[in-house]
């Protein structure tokens, strides 16, 4: 596993470490009873996650809405399915907990026996087609809009589309403010939302960089989704291709 400390990768670092201590001071209302930041709790594991991009030669960054129970708020890597971070990825470290931990979403690390179905559709896709993760970062690069995990007292997972709008008008602006930075970091040529909502973020954050970028979408590997429990991998592989990414 090859780890950069670049001027970008400082940079990236610093961008997250901005966004988890902005999120810190954030706070949410009913129906939310609970929320994970991994960029606190799993830091190191997702600094280790920042070092694999390649920011000279990024061409395309994919966007995710934000973390999952059992991906990114387990291991700090965006759709980060355990056996992916830790098997094809090469990463694992300690995890911490966070602060108020929900009973029925324990923060177990890399000991974690659950499955994330997303990161494991996005993560395999790319398995497939790459060699080993090297040349997948070669090009490419995942990012989360949203760091933070919504959960309400049942246990059910809150996306941020589903916050009151006063609770996302904050919560949007830091994170707009983060994205922009990683677009200018990354540069990259193609600007891919996995799913709708996070295709718009990209359009909002890129409205004021002078760059030229392609935005597009793929879509999303939820098993909420029936479209993406038909053939997801096709389908998305189908979009990459008609887009000229692949």
């Amino acid at each position: 596993m090859a780890l950069g400390t670049s001027k970008q990768h400082q940079e990236l670092i610093a961008a997250a470490a901005d966004l988890r201590d902005k999120m810190s001071e954030l706070s949410f209302s009913a129906p939310v009873t609970h929320v994970y930041n991994p960029l606190d709790y799993a830091w190191d594991a997702h600094v280790a996650y920042l070092k694999r991009s390649r920011p000279r030669r990024v061409s395309s960054l994919f966007l995710g809405m934000n973390p999952g129970p059992w991906g990114m708020a387990q291991t700090g890597v965006p759709f980060g399915e355990i056996e992916a971070v830790r098997c094809w990825l090469g990463i694992e470290t300690d995890i911490g907990k966070p602060d108020h931990e929900h009973p029925k979403r324990p923060i177990e690390g890399f000991s974690c026996k659950r499955s994330e179905v997303s990161g494991r559709r996005l993560w395999g896709l790319f398995q497939e087609r790459f060699a080993d993760a090297d040349e997948f970062f070669s090009e490419h690069f995942i990012a989360n809009f949203c760091p933070l995990v919504f959960m309400e007292e049942t246990g059910k997972n809150r996306t941020p589309d589903k916050l009151s709008k006063s609770e996302r008008t904050t919560l949007d602006q830091h994170c707009t403010e983060h994205l922009s930075r990683v677009i200018q970091i990354l540069k990259p040529k193609y600007l891919i939302g996995i799913g709708a909502y996070a295709e718009k973020q990209l359009t909002l954050a890129a409205k004021n960089i002078s760059t030229a970028f392609t935005i597009t979408r793929i879509l999303h590997p939820s098993p909420a989704s029936p479209a993406a429990n038909r053939d997801w991998r096709g389908t998305a592989t189908k979009q990459l291709t008609e887009a000229g990414i692949w």
